[in-house]
């Protein structure tokens, strides 16, 4: 059993941290220009975290390798001890939209059983704290529009044309609304 474990690398795209507990993942960053942004981004659990770069080894791989714009699974195990039932529920349902692919914020309010809560759905996806492992760049509006995105609306672009060009799936819109 351990603390806290972070570790901050570099990936083509930028610097990158996770922070992680005995349970699982808590905390990952985007992509950003500098290590102390990074390493900032992840929030006050660093300041009682353990620098662990080997613990994150295969993670870190797998980053990159994603970032690079490769096909990549997450099975990796998460510590969402501090989300909320709903924000539980929503970012469980986000991990069910493929790579590649897109669904609406009503999909996942649907999915959820909360018909009608698109905006509460965004929400609990603006608290996201795996992007990339929780997709939520891979929810958009009902019309295909992207919406909002913590990471900016150029990353969840960036993102989402990195999987279509490797997935070579259908187009975003036709994918937003798919059931």
């Amino acid at each position: 059993m351990f603390g806290l474990r972070y570790t901050v690398f570099e990936t083509t795209s930028g610097w990158v941290g996770i922070l992680g507990s005995a349970k699982g993942l808590l905390g990952l960053t985007l992509a950003h220009p500098s290590r102390e942004q990074a390493l900032r981004l992840l929030g006050d659990g660093v300041n009682r975290a353990v620098r662990s770069p080997g613990l994150f080894q295969d993670l870190t791989e797998r980053l990159r390798d994603y970032l690079d714009g490769h096909k990549v699974d997450f099975p990796d195990e998460l510590d969402l001890g501090g989300a909320t039932a709903f924000q539980r529920r929503v970012w469980e349902a986000t991990m069910l939209i493929p790579y590649g692919e897109t669904r609406s914020y009503a999909w996942i309010a649907g999915q959820v059983s909360k018909p009608g809560a698109a905006r509460a759905v965004g929400q609990a996806l603006s608290r996201n704290p795996l992007p990339v492992i929780i997709p939520c760049h891979r929810v958009v509006a009902s019309d295909g529009t992207l919406g909002g995105y913590t990471g900016g609306l150029e990353m969840k672009k960036h993102l989402l044309s990195r999987e279509a060009g490797t997935a070579g799936k259908t187009t975003m819109a036709a994918t937003a609304n798919r059931a």
